[in-house]
C-alpha cells in the first residue's frame, strides 16, 4: 500500500468509526433519549469523538502494518437505556444503529463504483478511493455485527433473546467490559489469530458482491 493510501485509509477509519458513534446516539434520540444530544456528541465534529488510542493510533497500526484487519473505536456515545420508548428492542436497535451506518455506506460507495464503471465522468482516481470506503466500512460493520463483547452484535443478540438467556449474556458482558482496554485488546488478539483470514475473505466476498467485481 502505497504512503497516500495508507494515509486516506487511516482517515476514512477515523471518520467511519465517528459516523458509527453518531448513529448510535442518532438511533437513541430517535427512540427518545436525549443522553448524546444534551453531551454535544450529535456532531460529525472529529474533536467531539476522537480517542487517541482506539481512533488514531491502532488503526494507523493495523494499516501501515498490512495486518489484513481493519479496526478502531470513537469515544462511545452515552446514552440511558431506560429512556428508550422500547424496553423491549431498543437497546438492540441502537447497538444495530452503528454498523447499519458502516454498512450503509459501503452499499452508498458501491453504487458510485459501479456507476462509474459505466461511465467515463468519473476519474479513476476517486473510484480507488470508494474502494478504500467501501472495504474500511464494510470491514467495520461486519465486524461489529460478531455477537462477542464488546462488539455491538453482541448487544443486539442479547436484545433479542428472551429475558433468562438476555441476563446471562449481560453478566457475560459486563465482566468481558470490566477489563477495559485489556478486554478489547484480548478479542483483537483471539480475532487475528483464529479468526481474520476466514472473515477477510468473508468481506472480500461481500465487496466484490457489492462492487461487481
Amino acid at each position: 500500500m502505497q504512503l497516500t493510501d495508507a494515509a486516506f485509509t487511516i482517515i476514512v477509519l477515523i471518520f467511519s468509526v465517528i459516523i458509527h458513534e453518531v448513529a448510535h446516539g442518532y438511533a437513541a434520540y430517535a427512540l427518545g433519549d436525549p443522553t448524546a444530544k444534551l453531551s454535544g456528541r450529535l456532531t460529525l465534529n472529529p474533536l467531539r469523538h476522537i480517542d487517541p488510542m482506539g481512533s488514531v493510533l491502532i488503526p494507523a497500526f493495523l494499516v501501515l502494518t498490512h495486518s489484513g484487519v481493519l479496526f478502531g473505536w470513537a469515544k462511545p456515545v452515552p446514552y440511558n437505556p431506560y429512556n428508550l420508548r422500547n424496553q423491549r428492542w431498543g437497546e438492540a436497535v441502537v447497538a444495530g444503529a452503528g454498523a447499519a451506518s458502516n454498512l450503509f455506506l459501503a452499499v452508498l460507495f458501491a453504487l458510485f463504483v459501479r456507476i462509474a464503471a459505466a461511465t467515463s465522468f468519473v476519474p479513476q482516481g476517486f473510484v480507488e478511493l470508494a474502494v478504500i470506503i467501501i472495504f474500511a466500512n464494510l470491514f467495520l460493520g461486519l465486524f461489529n455485527l460478531i455477537p462477542f463483547p464488546p462488539m455491538d452484535g453482541y448487544t443486539v443478540l442479547r436484545g433479542i433473546l428472551p429475558y433468562r438467556a438476555a441476563f446471562s449474556l449481560r453478566a457475560f458482558e459486563e465482566r468481558i467490559r470490566g477489563l477495559g482496554a485489556l478486554g478489547i485488546l484480548l478479542v483483537l488478539i483471539v480475532f487475528v489469530t483464529v479468526f481474520s483470514g476466514p472473515f477477510f475473505l468473508f468481506v472480500s466476498w461481500i465487496f466484490g458482491l457489492l462492487v461487481g467485481g
